[in-house]
């Protein structure tokens, strides 16, 4: 029997559909994990809060197999991931469908206003106008990040009449290559980040980008608060450098209350709500695992594969 520490919110949806030979270590807090972990040559113990993960991780020296539901696992502790060779499996795609729909949400609610019409309505105040005039139909994307979430952006947004070009380190196809980007983003109407937080991404939207976008573009943020200069996007914003400012994710999380961006009209924060605008999360991700727990027994490859390496 193969040991595998759980958690007991995925139970109703994991356990009848586990193969014979895994053991199931139920777990309900953090204590108990701790206890269990260990004995686990499997795990799956994600939490609310990161640090109780990380000392799961820690804790358990006998892991093989990490499973996670969450995409971005730069906070768990890779280099001890790789050091004791932990094959570690993510939740890239799970929520690639909300998030895609949200982006087109946000992308939608600022061309219409929609924020306006809203608060209209909250007054009882009938509108004579719209709020906002936009079209999406005709205008240019830049996509930065042709991952799962990515491909999905494109093909709702191209379903607009929006002309989409992703970034991507092999190019060819309409695409551009990662050194390209940078001199072409005058083209653009929309800049969408959806990439990995990496080093190699972290603060790739700052102050000289921001200065050589169009006055009229917006930049939508699904991918990580990081990846954009934050203090810059903000000077942005207020000298009205570029029209708006669309977030999902902030830096840090939760942003605090005293922050300049809660007050900026040309900032939309959505408190890292798109991947969890969703009913079906829980049942992919069970459905995930147990593939790869026949994958695991046969000794084939697991998918999605995270490297603790490139911290993606």
């Amino acid at each position: 029997m193969t040991k595998a520490l759980l958690s007991a919110l995925i139970r109703p949806l994991a356990e009848p559909r586990l193969p014979e030979w895994v053991e199931p270590l139920w777990f309900a807090n953090k204590d108990e994990a701790l206890a269990l972990a260990p004995e686990a040559e499997i795990g799956w113990f994600d939490l609310n809060e990161k640090e109780p993960m990380i000392e799961i991780a820690r804790a358990a020296t006998r892991l093989k197999w990490l499973n996670s539901i969450y995409a971005g696992l730069d906070f768990m502790p890779l280099d001890l991931l790789r050091e004791r060779g932990v094959v570690v499996t993510n939740g890239a795609g799970i929520n690639a469908i909300t998030i895609a729909e949200y982006v087109v949400m946000l992308m939608l609610a600022h061309a219409k206003g929609y924020r306006e019409v809203v608060r209209a309505q909250d007054r009882r105040d009938w509108l004579r106008d719209s709020p906002g005039k936009r079209e999406l139909s005709g205008e240019r994307v830049l996509l930065l990040g042709l991952g799962a979430i990515g491909r999905l952006v494109k093909t709702r947004l191209e379903a607009f009449d929006m002309t989409v070009v992703p970034v991507r380190r092999s190019g060819g196809a309409g695409a551009l290559r990662p050194a390209e980007w940078r001199a072409r983003l005058g083209e653009f109407d929309w800049v969408i980040l959806a990439v990995p937080s990496t080093e190699e991404t972290r603060h790739m939207v700052g102050s000289a980008e921001l200065a050589a976008m169009r006055p009229n573009a917006v930049l939508v943020n699904v991918a990580r608060g990081d990846v954009v200069d934050q203090a810059a996007l903000v000077r942005a914003l207020q000298g009205r450098q570029i029209e708006a400012a669309l977030l999902d994710v902030t830096d840090p999380e939760p942003l605090p209350p005293e922050h300049p961006l809660w007050a900026l009209d040309n900032a939309q924060i959505t408190m890292h709500l798109s991947g969890r605008a969703q009913s079906k999360m829980f049942v992919r991700s069970a459905t995930r695992f147990v593939e790869n727990c026949r994958r695991y027994l046969a000794g084939e490859p697991l998918a999605p594969m995270f490297d603790p390496a490139r911290g993606y």
